[in-house]
């Protein structure tokens, strides 16, 4: 960086080539999934050689980490400008469903099967916390529902977390709940198990939705 803050010729070329690999590999994903992910293809996509691309990402799990990174990052942005917007937890659903259908490869990465001998670092952890307690600041702010079964064998799992975050164990697993069985209908939808059932996916996940709002 220079005394002004402004990046350099040097940086710029390097975030711009950063940028330009990430791309072919979100296509080589909508292709073929992120466990067939290649840098020696992306090398000769971009016109480079292969250790030349290890100048901008180290290995291919560097590589998968920035993309899921990238991933919550839009994630967390959609949902923290919907929750800015006065979405309560039934908008919190929807953003994350419009985010979801915009480009599936991009949730099923954070949110589908793991790579194949990929392991993530510890801050893709802290990110994807985020996103939860946006949702479980929403779910605080309901007016409290009572249970219709017993859960307070669930709710024992729950309580360290919950007391860590100081927030209350109901809350912390309604929270959990709803995230799970939405994230199990999206999965279904955007993974084409709902085609040629005819029924509207859109309607399923309203329903679902409802349900949950009213236990």
């Amino acid at each position: 960086m220079t005394e002004t803050g402004a990046k350099s010729p040097r940086e710029r070329y390097r975030a711009q080539m950063q940028a330009e690999i990430k791309q072919c590999a979100w296509e080589q994903i909508a292709t073929a999934g992120a466990s067939a992910l290649s840098l020696n293809a992306i090398a000769k996509q971009v016109g480079m050689s292969g250790p030349a691309l290890y100048r901008y990402f180290a290995s291919r799990d560097e590589l998968i980490t920035e993309l899921i990174r990238d991933a919550y990052r839009s994630l967390g942005d959609t949902l923290r400008e919907a929750r800015d917007s006065g979405a309560d937890v039934a908008g919190l659903a929807y953003a994350l469903r419009d985010w979801a259908l915009a480009d599936p490869q991009r949730y099923f990465l954070i949110y589908g099967t793991p790579v194949p001998g990929y392991h993530a670092p510890d801050d893709t952890t802290e990110i994807s916390n985020e996103i939860m307690t946006m949702l479980i600041e929403a779910f605080s702010a309901r007016p409290p529902v009572k249970p219709t079964t017993p859960f307070d064998a669930h709710l024992e799992h729950h309580r360290r977390w919950a007391a860590d975050h100081s927030v209350p164990a109901t809350t912390l697993h309604g929270a959990v709940s709803f995230w799970t069985r939405l994230h199990g209908v999206l999965s279904l939808e955007l993974a084409g198990h709902f085609t040629g059932m005819e029924f509207d996916p859109a309607l399923l996940f309203s329903d679902e939705l409802n349900s949950l709002e009213t236990h």
